[in-house]
């Protein structure tokens, strides 16, 4: 497994908000719904993404993700300013500018806007994550980047817009699953784009030697691993596979071992209800009182404590 497949199993949509906005310029729309990833496309027409730095252009069917619970506006023209046609809020409800719930914009299943054959069209979709292994990409991402539609690879976004008007049992896991696919295949046609900033972890799955310790450690976590037994993995000596890991990733092989354990752990501990002594053993630890010791050097919380803050 790559270390890029193995983050973003732990990121994945559900109960997402879903919808299209049709609308002819000049219009904005703001989206406060405090979602961790908000995913934003123009079917039809351009738009501007405005988030109190410098506007970001989308061109049709390019996809921008917006990292953050930070409110946000889209709009067909940033320099008009126009009220917005909406206020998507935390629930899903969408308000006018005088905060009274917008029926009169409603067009259909997850649909809303002025008329159906208006001149710009924009899907959008969001969904909050939370735990320590989400936090490892989410804080590599910036706040909005924008894939080009010339670099994407996938047909996915054209899936979901075939989807979202759908009204059928089962459609939200539907669109929950192919909003995942978009934004999987965003995220990786992104990272190899110039002007992208990928996280050393994503550089380094490439690498021949570093690439195959990372796939073994993240395939397996539980296993005892050691320096030696990474570095037979990796056909290399134990000296060649620590400066080569340690100059691509900013830190040596155990050391990123022990801290992908323990993120694993921690998001264990925040969503199932088994033991610590399970957790333990899952993530690699010879009992509960080795990852109770490891996991307090590390948050500076017992495994129980942190489970009840989660919880809390």
């Amino acid at each position: 497994m790559d270390t890029l497949t193995d983050v973003l199993n732990h990121i994945r949509s559900s109960g997402a908000l879903l919808g299209r906005t049709l609308a002819n310029p000049p219009w904005s729309a703001t989206f406060a719904e405090r979602a961790s990833l908000s995913l934003v496309t123009m079917l039809r027409g351009h738009a501007w993404i405005v988030d109190g730095t410098e506007p970001h252009r989308l061109k049709p069917q390019d996809i921008a993700v917006i990292v953050g619970p930070a409110p946000f506006d889209v709009t067909s023209d940033p320099e008009a300013s126009p009220a917005p046609m909406y206020i998507q809020t935390a629930n899903g409800v969408c308000l006018d500018a005088a905060g009274n719930a917008a029926d009169s914009i409603a067009l259909g299943t997850r649909t809303c806007g002025t008329q159906l054959d208006a001149d710009d069209a924009m899907l959008t979709g969001s969904f909050t994550v939370t735990g320590r292994v989400a936090d490892r990409l989410l804080s590599a991402l910036p706040r909005v980047l924008v894939v080009p539609r010339a670099v994407q690879r996938t047909a996915a976004l054209q899936l979901l817009e075939d989807e979202i008007l759908r009204d059928e049992p089962g459609q939200q896991a539907i669109l929950d699953r192919l909003l995942d696919l978009v934004l999987v295949g965003a995220l990786r046609d992104w990272f190899v784009t110039p002007e992208a900033k990928a996280p050393g972890w994503y550089q380094a799955s490439s690498d021949p030697i570093v690439g195959t310790a990372l796939a073994a450690i993240h395939d397996a976590p539980h296993q005892p691993w050691t320096i030696e037994l990474l570095a037979h993995q990796a056909h290399v000596s134990r000296a060649t596979l620590a400066r080569r890991f340690t100059d691509l990733l900013g830190e040596p092989p155990m050391s990123y071992l022990t801290s992908w354990r323990l993120c694993v752990a921690a998001d264990l501990l925040a969503r199932d209800n088994t033991t610590v002594e399970s957790v333990a053993r899952e993530v690699g630890y010879s009992s509960s009182y080795a990852l109770s010791s490891a996991f307090h050097r590390e948050y500076g919380l017992r495994p129980s404590q942190y489970r009840r803050a989660s919880a809390g």
